[in-house]
């Protein structure tokens, strides 16, 4: 549990500011389900992709196997909301 409290995550300041773009246009444009699925993605990308190397390593093997199943079912719910979205309509 130590691992969890211990561990620091960098975000670039440029990727923020990408961030901040799309989701303000998003939201601009009246389109709040793409902002939060904007919002979605670079969260799930700063917590495994960008920072995948906190994940390897002698501390955090017990953690791997759960992060590699919580990241392939954050992986399935943009799928899907991308899915829903194609078919939507208002």
């Amino acid at each position: 549990m130590e691992t969890f409290f211990t561990t620091e995550l960098t975000i670039p300041i440029t990727q923020v500011m990408i961030l901040l773009t799309l989701s303000t246009l998003a939201l601009i444009f009246g389109r709040i389900r793409l902002a939060l699925l904007i919002n979605y993605c670079f969260t799930l990308y700063w917590g495994y992709i960008a920072n995948l190397d906190l994940f390897r390593g002698d501390q955090a093997a017990k953690v791997a196997k759960f992060s590699l199943f919580y990241f392939g079912f954050g992986a399935v719910i943009i799928v899907l909301a991308v899915i829903g979205f194609m078919y939507y309509r208002e």
